[in-house]
């Protein structure tokens, strides 16, 4: 019986260190991607966030062309089928993402060229982490060459811009507005 419980201590223990102490077991991500998330994001944090007007919600057939006002697209007519959640290194239909956006999920823009292993497993680590139809969170690279910064976060009508990456504001940007797009949210 000893034996069983000295067991589990020594599991409960090891999955304490993976989870808590080692930053996650992601590689060199500090824990909080796999954290769960808070009702609202820090005000301070998302200070930053600008807010647009919507451009509609409707769909129209794949491979029509596509225009918006902002870029990347925060709202407006977009194709069927929604981008997955996931860390994607080749851009994807911007038709495609206004859709995800649609279903809740955070879009993250990232310039390659700013990229390090340590970032990469972060924002791997979000993506795995927050997965499904209403509350994904997507990784592509930025398609534009003349953007305002390394990072860009974007939901549903709202966009925010990092210089540096910090997950800490990633965290918060998807406490405020991951699962709460406009056609089912979850959150």
């Amino acid at each position: 019986m000893a034996a069983g419980v000295v067991g589990v201590v020594i599991a409960v223990g090891a999955v304490i260190y993976v989870t808590q102490l080692s930053g996650g077991g992601g590689g060199g991500t500090d824990g909080i991607e796999s954290a769960a998330l808070n009702d609202k994001g820090d005000s301070d944090r998302l200070s930053e966030v600008e807010q647009f007007p919507s451009e509609g919600r409707q769909h129209v057939s794949s491979g029509q062309e596509l225009s918006y006002a902002q870029s990347p697209p925060l709202s407006g007519p977009h194709y069927s089928r929604a981008v997955e959640g996931g860390f994607y290194e080749n851009s994807q239909p911007a038709g495609n993402i206004v859709h995800a956006l649609e279903h809740g999920a955070v879009v993250i823009y990232y310039n390659e060229s700013a990229m390090n292993e340590s970032v990469r497993a972060s924002l791997q680590a979000f993506a795995d982490n927050h997965t499904g139809t209403w509350r994904s969170v997507i990784v592509v690279p930025q398609e534009n060459e003349s953007v305002e910064a390394d990072y860009t976060l974007t939901a549903w009508r709202n966009r925010m811009y990092m210089d540096s990456y910090d997950a800490q504001t990633v965290y918060e940007f998807l406490s405020e507005f991951l699962g709460r797009g406009p056609e089912n949210p979850v959150r």
